[in-house]
């Protein structure tokens, strides 16, 4: 995330700014980055160039968010060894877990290529984001307002496991039950934006009680990777989605 130049494999068209300046930039606009993470490689000349990922909040969101459990956040993914442009989307981080969640449906990411005026139109993405938070936050609302029956409940964990797990070629090792199972008090209540927290929870840091193929016991494994852990998060937002709107039908 720090490196000083493109990777070797790039060519005089790509307009490389460093990660860090871009930073510098969003935070003069009131951005600050409260999250990190950088992938994993093991081919060594490419460790400082591999996709990273920050969290950043905006100042002009500490009086909205005094007192709420979910604050909105953008999410800035990028590289700088050519497998990502600068790609930013709508984050929101829950005070009771420090779970991040991240949308999907209905915020497209915005994607900025390594060319041009990089600096400036990652700004403007970032504030783009911005201000799509007041719609996002009315659909966490609907999501609290939606209450499910077990019966819901369960079918709803049931595709979430099918997002996490090729449930075509092998079992799933976990059980519906199992992602449904809260991790504090918080979180036991039966409306839709409950069960979705932890639901994404389970399957995101793992840990639960599971089974190889050949039945041996285990847990089950965090998904760690940047790329892993934005597909299945927007994929569970998308199901949510989803699944408000056919119990909202259905009512």
């Amino acid at each position: 995330m720090l490196a000083a130049r493109p990777h070797e494999s790039r060519s005089a068209k790509y307009a490389y700014i460093p990660t860090i300046e871009i930073l510098d930039g969003l935070r003069k606009e009131g951005f600050e980055p409260f999250f990190v993470a950088q992938s994993r490689c093991r081919e060594e000349g490419r460790r400082e160039y591999t996709k990273h990922m920050l969290r950043l909040r905006h100042a002009s969101m500490s009086a909205v968010t005094a007192n709420k459990p979910e604050i909105p956040e953008v999410v800035l993914i990028n590289s700088h060894d050519g497998s990502s442009a600068y790609q930013m989307t709508v984050g929101i981080l829950r005070l009771v877990c420090t779970n991040g969640l991240i949308v999907g449906d209905i915020f497209d990411s915005i994607k900025v290529p390594h060319k041009g005026n990089v600096k400036d139109m990652v700004i403007e993405g970032a504030y783009e984001v911005l201000n799509s938070f007041d719609s996002i936050n009315n659909h966490v609302a609907a999501m609290k307002e939606t209450r499910l029956t077990p019966a819901m409940a369960g079918a709803y964990a049931e595709a979430a496991i099918t997002l996490r797990y090729d449930t075509e070629t092998n079992p799933a090792p976990i059980t519906p039950t199992q992602v449904l199972q809260p991790r504090r008090t918080a979180d036991i209540s039966p409306d839709l934006w409950s069960t979705f927290n932890r639901v994404q929870e389970n399957l995101v840091r793992g840990g639960l009680s599971a089974a190889t193929a050949r039945g041996r016991r285990t847990r089950t494994r965090a998904v760690n990777g940047i790329d892993q852990n934005v597909r299945l998060n927007r994929a569970l937002w998308t199901l949510t989605e989803r699944m408000a709107e056919l119990v909202g039908g259905a009512a």
